[in-house]
C-alpha cells in the first residue's frame, strides 16, 4: 500500500489517531476541485522537468513520471479514475496513483513544492483556461447583437430615462450600448488574465525552498507571464479569482440590464419584441401565459454571481499571512461563477439571434411621449431663441398637444405658431420620429448612418 493511499498516512508519523469520517467529509474537497486534474497533471509535469533540468531528479524519474501521468490521464479521461474521498483532494489522488504507477519516481515529484503553491498553481491555470474561453464566448454575444442591430438600424422605438419617453432613437442603436458594454467585459477578461497567469509554484510552503528551483523556466513552460515574486504572497494570494469574480459579476449585471428590458419590451404594455418560442414557457394554469423564463432566470443568477464575490472578499478578509485552509472554500464560488457565466453567455448569444422585432409597436409608443419635444427646443434655437427660453417655449406647447390629445407633430402650423412667430412649416421635419433619428449624426449619436459607422467599427474590432 502506497503511504499515500490514505489522507491519514500522508502524515500518519504526528499524529496517534485516525481523522474520523465526519472530518474527512467536512475538509474534503475532491469531489468539487477533481475538475483541476488537467491543471495539476501540467503543472506537475513542467515542475518534474524543471528538477530533471536542475538535477534535483534523475532522468529516469523524470521519465518514469512522465510515463505514469500520461496513463493517470488516460484513466481520468476514460472515467476508469477512482477518487478517494481519504485522499481528501484531487492533488494527493493524483499523486497516490501516480506513486502505485511508478513507485518511488512518484514520490520524489513533490520535491521542492507544497501543495500550498500546488493548489494556487492549478487554480491559476484553470482559470486562465476558462477566462479564454468566456473571452470567446463575450464575443460571440457581440456578433449576436450586431446582428440584431443591423437588421434594425432604421426602426425607431422611445429612448427613456426614469423610464419616461424622452428622445426617439434607432433599436439599432439600442443594441450597440449593449455591445460596448460587452466589449467593455471583454477588456476587463482579459487584463484580469494577465494577473491570474503568475506562477506561485516553488514558493513551496510559505518561505521557498531549498531546492536550485528554475522557477522562471517553468513559468516560461506553462505560458505563464511571469512568476509570484514573494512566497508568502504567492500561496495565500487569492485577489485574482476576486477579480475575476468582479469582472464576471459586471459581465452578469449588464446581462441584468438587457433580461429587464427584453422582460419589459416583451410584455403585452410594451409588445415591442418576440422571443423565440424555445426561450420561454407557458404556466400551469394560465394557457394564454408566454413568460420570458431565460431573462428572469439570468436577472436571478446575477444575484447569485455577486453573491460569490461578496463571499470571496469575505473569505480574504481576515486571513492572516500565509495560507490557510479558508481559501479551500475559494474554489465552489469560483467554479460556480465560470458556470453560470458561461451558460448564460452560450444561451444569450442563442437568444438574440430569436428576437423579432416589432416596429410599429415601438413606433407608437414613441409617438405616446412627446419625444421630439427637444427637437422643437433645438429648432428654436436655430432660430435664436437662446435655448433657456425655447425650452419654456416648447413647455407651453407640450401642454397644449397634452390638452388636444395629440403629438407635437400633430398640431396645427398656426397654433404652434402661437408660441413662436418664427416657426414655419418647416418644422413638421424637426417634429417627425424619423427626421429626429436622422438630425443626430454626430459620433456616439442614433442616426442610422452613425449606427450603420458604429456596426462596421465593431465587425473590424471583432475580426482582428
Amino acid at each position: 500500500m502506497s503511504q499515500l493511499d490514505h489522507k491519514s498516512e500522508a502524515w500518519s508519523a504526528l499524529f496517534s489517531e485516525p481523522v474520523s469520517d465526519l472530518v474527512k467529509r467536512y475538509t474534503a474537497s475532491v469531489f468539487f476541485d477533481k475538475r483541476l486534474w488537467l491543471a495539476d497533471i501540467t503543472g506537475s509535469l513542467a515542475h518534474a522537468a524543471m528538477l530533471e533540468r536542475q538535477g534535483v531528479i534523475s532522468a529516469t524519474d523524470g521519465a518514469e513520471i512522465r510515463r505514469g501521468m500520461a496513463q493517470v490521464r488516460s484513466e481520468i479521461e476514460s472515467g476508469a479514475f477512482e477518487w478517494k474521498l481519504d485522499l481528501e483532494d484531487v492533488h494527493l489522488n493524483i499523486e497516490a496513483r501516480l506513486t502505485q504507477l511508478v513507485g518511488d519516481a512518484g514520490k520524489r515529484l513533490h520535491t521542492g513544492r507544497s501543495r500550498n503553491d500546488q493548489v494556487a498553481t492549478d487554480v491559476r491555470l484553470w482559470l486562465r483556461g476558462e477566462i479564454d474561453l468566456i473571452a470567446g464566448l463575450l464575443e460571440d454575444l457581440q456578433k449576436a447583437l450586431l446582428d440584431l442591430a443591423e437588421k434594425n438600424a432604421e426602426v425607431v422605438m422611445p429612448g427613456f430615462t426614469h423610464l419616461q419617453v424622452a428622445q426617439p432613437v434607432s433599436f439599432g442603436h439600442h443594441m450597440l450600448a449593449y455591445v460596448e458594454m460587452f466589449a467593455r467585459d471583454h477588456e476587463r477578461m482579459l487584463d484580469v488574465r494577465k494577473r491570474v497567469n503568475r506562477l506561485p509554484l516553488g514558493a513551496a510552503a510559505l518561505a521557498g525552498t531549498t531546492y536550485p528551483l528554475d522557477r522562471e523556466w517553468v513559468a516560461q513552460e506553462l505560458g505563464m507571464e511571469g512568476v509570484c515574486q514573494n512566497s508568502l504572497d504567492a500561496v495565500s494570494d487569492r485577489d485574482f479569482a476576486i477579480e475575476f469574480t468582479a469582472a464576471a459579476s459586471l459581465v452578469m449585471v449588464h446581462v441584468s440590464r438587457f433580461s429587464e428590458e427584453l422582460i419589459l419590451w416583451m410584455s403585452q404594455n410594451f409588445g415591442f419584441i418576440r422571443i423565440a418560442d424555445r426561450f420561454t414557457t407557458g404556466s400551469s394554469i394560465m394557457p394564454q401565459k408566454k413568460n420570458p423564463d431565460v431573462p428572469e432566470l439570468a436577472r436571478g443568477k446575477t444575484g447569485r454571481v455577486v453573491g460569490h464575490l461578496m463571499g470571496l472578499i469575505t473569505l480574504m478578509k481576515g486571513q492572516p499571512l500565509a495560507y490557510n485552509k479558508d481559501n479551500q472554500e475559494d474554489k465552489e464560488p469560483l467554479f460556480d461563477t465560470v458556470d453560470t457565466l458561461k451558460d448564460t453567455l452560450r444561451i444569450f448569444a442563442d437568444m438574440a439571434g430569436g428576437i423579432t422585432v416589432q416596429p410599429q409597436a415601438m413606433e407608437q409608443a414613441a409617438l405616446k411621449g412627446y419625444a421630439t419635444a427637444t427637437d422643437l427646443a433645438d429648432y428654436l434655437v436655430k432660430k435664436g431663441l437662446p435655448f433657456r427660453d425655447a425650452h419654456e417655449t416648447v413647455a407651453h406647447a407640450v401642454k397644449a398637444a397634452t390638452s388636444h390629445n395629440c403629438d407635437l407633430s400633430e398640431l396645427p402650423l398656426a397654433v404652434l405658431q402661437q408660441f413662436h412667430p418664427q416657426i414655419e412649416k418647416d418644422v413638421y421635419d424637426a417634429l417627425s420620429l424619423r427626421g429626429s433619428l436622422n438630425a443626430r449624426n454626430t459620433l456616439g449619436g442614433t442616426a442610422p448612418a452613425q449606427v450603420r459607422a458604429q456596426l462596421a467599427r465593431h465587425r473590424a474590432r471583432l475580426a482582428a
